[in-house]
């Protein structure tokens, strides 16, 4: 990475001027969305997402397109900000008349879109981990459900010996449901306990007294929500207060492999992320989706967990059209269940109730910023969107 965050974001956000010009419709193309934050605090995050939607679009139109038809994307930056991501939103569906969306990171970015698309009938493929407690038939949610990625983590860590717990968060809908979810399950168990809980604006970076509380609370693991820049600054600011992975190890979920090189691999290395992708996976799919992206985007580039629901949202959304013989959003949502795809993560398909069946990683940090995989589920987890501890009674199922 040798140029700074804001000249990344930068480029990129010019990159969206193309795409404009050359979007005017003909009776051989279909429009598509691609909405994710280009500047602001998140674009640390999204624009490797934004990138892998490309190429994905890209190796469709090289390989014949969709039913005949070439994919146009149409870039939109959320600049970071759920009120722009609505209206960003808005301005694909009903002024570009794109057939669907790819895109959000945050869940106050999605939870911002989602009256859009349910009030349009369009369709958001939404690829990043959440906090689940929602189930609608117009967002295809690829990323972890609480079942996928919180639980296990914190299953596997009270079978590490890690029984008192530090929640660290963004103050966002994402790490507040994340953690009450986790509160549920520590009160629960008696073994564990929770000795401390702090949230911080999202993209605020300052962590002096935070970590001030975390040493006086003496927990034996924290359990990370940051999002965007701030983790930069809470891991250097760990790393200067005299505290390392041998110490007090941190398990993140939003840090991968492309947040690790911006913070800095060596005061990554030692921690843990729990995701259901890795660079390091030695999967057929996997080899070509990096091989690919480093053709397109340079050989330093790394992977990451959402590039690569990205990526596959794209590949599930051609196979659930041609199965449906039609672009509309409705009928891709009813014909996209039970689809299979042989993805970078492996074999991996839609559920009815519209999230993806996957499998569930703990990776540790190493000093050259890829993870080595320490535990893994057994099969891919089928995805609950919600808890039943935390949400009695509520269940989610096909749309009707």
């Amino acid at each position: 990475m040798s140029c700074s965050i804001r000249s990344v974001a930068l480029a990129a956000a010019l990159l969206t001027v193309v795409p404009s010009l050359t979007s005017q419709a003909h009776a051989e193309d279909v429009k598509v969305g691609v909405l994710h934050s280009l500047s602001g605090t998140m674009s640390i995050s999204e624009i490797t997402v934004k990138n892998a939607t490309l190429l994905a679009i890209d190796e469709i139109n090289a390989a014949g397109g969709v039913m005949g038809k070439t994919i146009v994307p149409v870039v939109e930056d959320g600049a970071s900000e759920p009120a722009t991501f609505a209206q960003k939103a808005q301005k694909l569906v009903q002024q570009s008349q794109v057939v669907t969306v790819f895109g959000g990171w945050t869940s106050a970015s999605r939870k911002a879109m989602l009256p859009v698309f349910e009030r349009t009938g369009n369709l958001l493929w939404y690829p990043v981990q959440f906090e689940g407690n929602e189930c609608s038939p117009n967002i295809m949610y690829s990323g972890a459900q609480p079942n996928q990625q919180a639980l296990p983590a914190l299953e596997w860590a009270i079978k590490k010996g890690y029984k008192r717990i530090y929640l660290l968060g963004s103050d966002y809908v994402f790490p507040r449901t994340a953690n009450l979810i986790l509160k549920k399950h520590i009160s629960a168990n008696p073994a564990i306990s929770l000795v401390g809980e702090e949230y911080v604006p999202l993209g605020g970076t300052s962590f002096g007294g935070i970590i001030n509380k975390i040493k006086s609370g003496n927990p034996d693991v924290i359990i990370n929500t940051l999002n965007g820049d701030s983790n930069v600054a809470f891991f250097k600011q760990f790393s200067a207060a005299g505290m390392t992975a041998a110490k007090l190890p941190i398990i993140s979920f939003s840090i991968a492999e492309q947040e690790t090189v911006t913070i800095g691999p060596k005061l990554v290395a030692g921690h843990y992320a729990v995701w259901n992708y890795f660079q390091s996976l030695a999967t057929p799919g996997n080899k070509k989706f990096i091989a690919a992206y480093k053709a397109k985007f340079g050989a330093d580039a790394v992977m990451s967990d959402p590039m690569v629901h990205g990526y596959l949202d794209v590949y599930a959304w051609k196979a659930a059209v041609e199965k449906a013989k039609s672009f509309d959003p409705k009928l891709v949502r009813k014909a996209a269940p039970g689809v299979e795809l042989d993805s970078a993560m492996g074999m991996a398909k839609f559920d009815v109730n519209g999230s993806l069946y996957q499998k569930v990683l703990v990776g540790q940090a190493q000093p050259d910023a890829q993870f080595a995989v320490v535990w893994a589920s057994d099969e891919p987890v089928k995805p609950e969107p919600y808890d039943a501890m935390s949400f009695p009674g509520k269940t989610c199922g096909a749309p009707k």
